[in-house]
Parts: C-alpha cells; structure tokens; sequence
C-alpha cells in the first residue's frame, strides 16, 4: 500500500471514531461541539516555516504537495491565519489530486484581508472570514465576515470559531497554519492530528511552533502512535495528538 493510501485510511479511521461531545479535560467539563482537527503544514529540518514571519517560502517536494492536496480533500474545512494569506496569497482549493476543494477559512482579527486576495477568485467556494471586529461583507463576490468574541489576546476565540464551523456543517478542519495559529490551536488543546512534512534543509527562521507556556515534558502535546516515511525528497511525520490530563 502506498503512503498516500495509508495516511489516506489512518485519518478516515480518526475521524470515523472522534466524538466531539468527549469530555474538555482543560476543564472536565463537556465541550461545544467542534470539527475534527488536523494539523498539517511543511517546515525545514529545524522546525522553520520560512525565513521571517510574512514571507513566504514553498518547502515541499512535488510529492508532498500532492500529498497535501488528497488531505485538503479529506477535509470540510481548511484553515490559515490572515498572515499567511498577506505572505502568500493561497488559494486552499485543490489543484494536485482529484477531489473536492475544502470550505476555505481565514483567521482575521482585525479584518486585514485584502480585497484582491486570490481567495476572492474561487468559483466555487466563498471564502469565510473570521474575525473579532463588527464587519459588513463588502461584496457578493468577496469573502463573508462572521464576527466572534475575542480572547484574552485579542484574537478569535478558537472554542468559539470551531463551534461556529460544526454549525455550519464542518466536521473536519484542516489547519495549514501559519505558526500562530498552530501554536494557537496546540495551546488550547484543539488539535487531534497532525501530519508534518519535513524537507530536507536548514532555514533557522520563523517557527512553526511557539511557546507553548508549559513548564514539564509531561504537560507537552505528545504524538502516539508516531509514523514517518520518506516522501519524494521530503520525510513525512504523522499521528494522533495526544495532551495530558489537567488537574486543578
């Protein structure tokens, strides 16, 4: 069996068993109801992303970015933070495998997306953008703005973001990045896989994950089981995310 096939069928087996109505254990309380999340993104061997935050810089193979294309094809939904859409101007459709293209979903506190943004051009998905400020959609042929209460960073409230995304019929979210909102999605416990692909070279830039604010190796994000395979020129890691039980 092929890689593709395999990561194929491991995620369609997570996401066949996940129960969102699984008990938060931030809080040991019952959690809203919230997608599948999949984290999955490209870093250089020492965990950069690209050189500096708002720069772009493609790192996959071409297998890999096939590779990623048949995930944003397992998905409903495929996230990024609106400095990834001003760095690289994405269009989180699928162009390298045959498939349906995810709901595009953009990250954007301070409504800072750009009118000609070429996620404005998808004929067949309207880009969703999320965001804290009171804003009106400028076009029928832009983006639509659904506004969410901030957190303590002033950011969108990730609980509140996912809840709002299970109503509206995501059920799977792919997160692509960038390195805050990974770190965002890692610090609140939100994330159920992650599949990493690690190219071959030394960038020794922006991080694909931040301080996590956690002070023992108990408390870290674990992955287990964990899978890698080289890919084309690429090695790929995946697995199931796995956080610790916290006590007050």
């Amino acid at each position: 069996m092929q890689l593709n096939e395999r990561i194929e069928r491991w995620l369609n087996e997570l996401k066949s068993t996940f129960d969102p109505a699984k008990l938060d254990h931030r809080q040991g309380q019952q959690q809203s109801r919230r997608p599948f999340v999949t984290l999955c993104y490209a870093q250089s061997l020492d965990g950069s992303l690209t050189t500096a935050s708002g720069v772009g810089l493609a790192l996959s193979s071409d297998a890999s970015m096939r590779l990623t294309h048949q995930l944003r094809t397992l998905h409903d939904g495929i996230l990024v933070g609106i400095g990834t859409v001003l760095a690289d101007d994405p269009l989180l459709n699928v162009r390298h495998w045959t498939g349906p293209d995810p709901q595009p979903v953009v990250l954007d506190s301070q409504s800072r997306f750009p009118v000609r943004a070429r996620l404005n051009t998808l004929s067949s998905k309207r880009c969703w953008v999320l965001t804290t400020a009171a804003t009106e959609t400028r076009s029928d042929r832009g983006p639509e703005f659904l506004t969410l209460p901030a957190d303590a960073n002033g950011r969108v409230q990730l609980d509140a973001a996912l809840e709002l995304l299970w109503q509206r019929g995501i059920r799977s979210l792919m997160v692509e990045g960038g390195g805050i909102v990974i770190t965002s999605f890692l610090q609140a416990r939100l994330a159920d896989a992650i599949v990493v692909t690690i190219a071959p070279t030394m960038v020794g830039g922006y991080r694909a994950v931040g301080d996590l604010g956690l002070n023992s190796k108990k408390e870290l994000p674990q992955i287990a089981p964990v899978h890698s395979e080289r890919h084309g020129e690429d090695i790929i890691v995946w697995g199931t995310l796995r956080f610790s039980e916290i006590t007050p």
